[in-house]
C-alpha cells in the first residue's frame, strides 16, 4: 500500500508528456483567446470614437476610446487579486475556465451597446461598465493560465513557454483581430463599417466561450499546487496580505518595474500601431488589418525565441540587453514610419514588424520571470497582479500619448518620449532585480 501511494505522489508531481502538452496548450489557447477583447477595441478604436465619444478634436475621441480601454487596464489587478487569491488556495482550474468562459461572453456584449447617437449618454456608461467587468475577467485570465503552465513544464522549456504565451499567444490573438477585421472591413465597406462592422467583430468574442466550454474539459490541476495542498501547513490563506507584507517588497518593486515597462513598450507599439497607421500614415482598413496579419505571424515566432534566449542566457542579461536596444532603436524606427504614407506599404510593413519584434521582447521572458519569483503559495496572486498592475499602467500611457499630442503630427514625438521613459523603468527594475532562471519552488 506504501508503494502503491508513493507512485501516486510520483505521478501527480511528474505529470506525463500528454498531460503537460494538454495543459500548456489549454493555457496557450486561453491566453490568446481573452486577449482578443483587448486587440479588437484597438483596431476599433478610430471607428466607435465618434459613435460613444463625439469631439470636434479627432485625437480627444481616440483618447475617450483609449479612456475606456483603460478603465479596462484599471480593473484587471483587482480580477487578479480576486482570481489569484482563489487560485492559490483552492487550484488553478476552476477560476481559470471561469474567466476565459466570461470575456467572451462580455466582448460579444459590447457589440450589442447602442451609440451615443441612439440612447444618448447612456451609451458611453454602458460601454464603461461592460469594460469594468471585462478588467476583472481578464486579470483573472493573467492569474491563472500563465501560472498553471508554467508549473507542469520542465525547466528547460519554461523560457521558450514564457514567449510563447505571452507573445506568441498574444500574437495569435492579433492574428485572429486582424484576421477578423481584414474580413469584416472588406464586407462591411466604407460607412457600412461603422454601422455593422465593428458590431460584428465585436460579436466574434462569444466565439471564445464556445470554445473554451470544450477546451477546459481536458485540463488538469496544477501538480505544484497539489503538492502543496497535500501539505496543508504550506498553505497560505491569505495570498494579497502575504504580497504586501516586507516578506515581499523588493520582489514586488522590481517585478513591477520590469511588467510596467515591458507593458508600456508592448502597447505603445503592438497595441497602438493600428491606431497610428490610421491616423498618422494614412492607410486604408483592409491593408491596416493585412500588414498586422504579416506582424502577428513574425511575432509568434520571434517572440517564442525571445523568450527562450532568456533561457541561455539568463532574464537579467536578457532585459538588459534588450532595453538597451530598444532605447536606440525606438526612435529611429517610429520617425523613419512616421514619415510614410499609403503608397510605401512594403517599407511600412518592415518598419511595422521591426517595430513589434522590439517591443514584443521586451515582455518575452517578464511571464516566466514572475513566475520564479513567488512561491506556489502566492504565485498566482503575484503573478497576476505584477503582471496586471504593470499592464494597467503601461496601457494607459495609449491614452496619455495620444491626449498629450496637440495634433496628429505630435502622435509621434509623444509616442516616442514615453517609449524612452518606459525602457528607464525597466532597466532600473531588471538592475534591481536577482537572477530567477530556475528557481520554481
Amino acid at each position: 500500500m506504501p508503494a502503491n501511494l508513493e507512485e501516486v505522489e510520483r505521478a501527480i508531481e511528474q505529470p506525463g508528456d500528454r498531460r503537460v502538452a494538454a495543459t500548456v496548450a489549454v493555457s496557450i489557447l486561453g491566453w490568446s483567446l481573452d486577449l482578443f477583447d483587448l486587440f479588437a477595441i484597438l483596431y476599433l478604436a478610430p471607428t466607435i470614437a465618434p459613435l460613444f465619444f463625439p469631439s470636434n478634436s479627432p485625437t480627444l475621441s481616440l483618447a475617450g476610446v483609449f479612456g475606456a480601454f483603460a478603465v479596462t487596464l484599471l480593473m484587471r489587478p483587482a480580477g487578479s487579486a480576486l482570481f489569484g487569491a482563489y487560485a492559490d488556495r483552492h487550484g488553478r482550474r476552476r477560476p481559470m475556465a471561469v474567466a476565459v468562459v466570461s470575456v467572451g461572453i462580455v466582448t460579444g456584449l459590447m457589440g450589442a451597446v447602442p451609440t451615443i447617437e441612439q440612447i444618448g449618454v447612456a451609451a458611453p456608461v454602458i460601454f464603461l461598465l461592460l469594460r469594468l467587468v471585462q478588467g476583472i475577467l481578464v486579470g483573472g485570465v493573467a492569474a491563472t493560465t500563465g501560472t498553471i503552465a508554467m508549473e507542469v513544464v520542465a525547466a528547460r522549456w519554461r523560457g521558450l513557454l514564457s514567449g510563447v504565451i505571452a507573445v506568441a499567444a498574444a500574437a495569435l490573438a492579433g492574428l485572429l483581430a486582424s484576421g477578423i477585421f481584414y474580413f469584416v472591413s472588406s464586407v462591411f465597406a466604407g460607412p457600412r463599417f461603422a454601422v455593422w462592422g465593428w458590431r460584428v467583430m465585436f460579436f466574434s468574442g462569444v466565439l471564445t466561450s464556445v470554445l473554451g466550454v470544450f477546451i477546459f474539459r481536458s485540463l488538469e490541476e496544477s501538480p505544484l499546487w497539489s503538492r502543496m495542498r497535500r501539505q496543508a501547513t504550506r498553505v497560505e490563506k491569505a495570498p494579497v496580505r502575504a504580497l504586501l507584507s516586507s516578506r515581499y517588497r523588493r520582489t514586488v518593486a522590481a517585478n513591477l518595474a520590469v511588467a510596467i515597462g515591458g507593458a508600456t513598450q508592448f502597447y505603445l507599439t503592438s497595441g497602438y500601431l493600428p491606431t497610428f497607421l490610421a491616423v498618422v500614415n494614412h492607410l486604408p482598413k483592409p491593408a491596416i488589418g493585412w500588414i498586422l496579419t504579416l506582424t502577428s505571424l513574425s511575432l509568434m515566432l520571434t517572440g517564442s525565441l525571445a523568450g527562450h534566449v532568456s533561457e541561455l542566457v539568463g532574464r537579467r542579461k536578457f532585459f538588459l540587453a534588450v532595453n538597451l536596444v530598444n532605447a536606440v532603436l525606438f526612435p529611429l524606427l517610429y520617425v523613419a514610419l512616421s514619415g510614410l504614407r499609403a503608397n510605401r506599404a512594403g517599407a511600412i510593413t518592415a518598419l511595422v514588424v521591426a517595430i513589434a519584434t522590439l517591443g514584443n521582447a521586451s515582455i518575452a521572458a517578464v511571464l516566466v520571470f514572475l513566475n520564479e519569483s513567488f512561491p506556489t503559495a502566492v504565485r498566482a496572486t503575484g503573478v497576476g497582479v505584477c503582471w496586471n498592475v504593470g499592464f494597467a499602467i503601461g496601457g494607459m500611457t495609449t491614452t496619455f500619448a495620444t491626449a498629450a499630442s496637440v495634433d496628429v503630427e505630435g502622435i509621434t514625438r509623444s509616442v516616442l518620449l514615453f517609449l524612452e521613459g518606459a525602457v528607464i523603468i525597466y532597466l532600473l527594475g531588471a538592475l534591481a532585480m536577482r537572477e530567477t532562471r530556475g528557481r520554481l519552488e
